[in-house]
């Protein structure tokens, strides 16, 4: 989450649309204005890359986290969700 975080965010000197597309129909009012586009997998082999596996876990993380000014307030708010949503 971290590593979509800083690429999304222009930290990292790669070009995110390497890895992930933009959500275009921003229609749904749940979770945050960064959502990734699921793509279809197709193959076994292509689900294990990282821009796949991690989709539908940044799609899950609310705007509050997502927000975030800088990577260590990201991480902070990250474990602060993490620990609320497994009832820690």
């Amino acid at each position: 989450m971290i590593e979509v975080f800083k690429l999304l965010g222009g930290w990292e000197k790669i070009d995110y649309r390497q890895f992930f597309s933009l959500a275009t129909n921003l229609y749904n009012t749940r979770g945050h204005n960064q959502r990734l586009y699921v793509s279809r997998r197709d193959s076994r082999l292509r689900q294990m890359f990282f821009s796949q596996r991690v989709v539908q876990h940044w799609n899950r993380l609310p705007q509050s986290v997502i927000e975030a000014p800088s990577v260590n307030s990201f991480k902070n708010r990250l474990d602060a969700f993490w620990a609320k949503d497994m009832g820690v």
